[in-house]
């Protein structure tokens, strides 16, 4: 039976390992579909060690790791602060990136990350969680239909140089414990 893959807050000795999992598993989504030069613009842009360093350490962001075996197998990001104007919240928080490892794929690695995702958006008093998933990614639209999220509207994702089409989803959140 495979192991159950343990979920916890990234630490900044994960960076390294981090930016190769977040640049693997975003070619991995993506390439069939998109230009390889437009790939490697948005990965110069968005992976690296000091990017991903700088986001672990930020107070506006978390990211939560999946670990099997010393190895990260997924992985998580949430950010607060700024919106697209379609989410009405008090107290937005966005799921900026969910990605699984394709060799965990189908192991319920995804629902559990983003169980704890929905947690810890709660824990931090969001009235709503959000996201932007593109609209060619069928299998991720329905992956977060099955949590509640409903469309809202609409934004641009520049992938490299190509500006592409993201669906904006949300879903209220409880609050738990006192404000």
């Amino acid at each position: 039976m495979p192991s159950r893959p343990s979920i916890r807050l990234a630490q900044l000795s994960d960076a390294p390992a981090l930016a190769r999992l977040a640049e693997s598993t975003f070619r991995d989504a993506f390439s069939a579909q998109n230009s390889p030069e437009d790939m490697a613009l948005h990965c110069r842009a968005s992976y690296g060690e000091s990017i991903q360093a700088q986001e672990i350490a930020s107070p506006d962001s978390v990211i939560i790791v999946a670990e099997d075996a010393g190895q990260l197998a997924a992985y998580a990001q949430l950010r607060w602060g700024l919106c697209p104007e379609c989410v009405a919240a008090a107290s937005p928080g966005e799921i900026q990136r969910l990605y699984v490892k394709q060799s965990f794929h189908g192991r319920g690695l995804a629902q559990r990350l983003m169980a704890r995702c929905l947690q810890l958006l709660e824990d931090r008093h969001s009235d709503v969680a959000w996201l932007g998933v593109w609209e060619n990614n069928p299998r991720a639209v329905a992956f977060y239909r099955k949590f509640d999220f409903q469309p809202v509207g609409e934004h641009v994702f520049m992938l490299g140089s190509d500006p592409q089409r993201d669906i904006i989803l949300m879903r209220p959140l409880q609050h738990h414990g006192t404000l």
